[in-house]
């Protein structure tokens, strides 16, 4: 889950906008773990940004087994990680995905990976090229 993520994130050490216009840092850190959202001028070590992906990961983990009523394989959920790390879990509460594993239809909530490979409502090939990895790792 983590390599997915550093994979498709990156990491840098000074703050920058990302492709939404949103401060961020690290391996795609938006808000630091005391809630406070990253600013201009922000930098951090590799140590940090190691902290702060797991942090939030861990958080999501729990946040997904609360909205997730069916029961989950470890790739599966490893691939939800990944995947709400980068929508967002707002997103997620919202998403045909999430209706679709509460009820059970595995198969077709896989196939709700691909529709999600927008910004500002325009295809991005690297959100495409995530989501089928994202999609691969989900179905394994």
């Amino acid at each position: 889950m983590l390599a997915l993520i550093k994979k498709w994130e990156g990491c840098k050490l000074k703050a920058y906008k990302d492709g939404g216009g949103v401060w961020t840092i690290g391996y795609g850190t938006t808000f630091y773990p005391d809630g406070s959202n990253v600013k201009e001028g922000d930098i951090c070590t590799m140590e940090q940004a190691e902290q702060w992906l797991q942090i939030h990961c861990n958080n999501l983990v729990f946040e997904i087994l609360h909205e997730v009523k069916s029961t989950l394989k470890e790739n599966q959920l490893a691939a939800l990680v990944c995947f709400v790390y980068n929508i967002g879990m707002g997103a997620f509460k919202k998403s045909t995905m999430l209706k679709l594993l509460n009820e059970g239809k595995y198969g077709e909530a896989a196939g709700q990976f691909p529709r999600w490979n927008k910004d500002n409502g325009k295809e991005v090939q690297g959100l495409t090229n995530r989501r089928l990895d994202e999609q691969k790792l989900f179905l394994s």
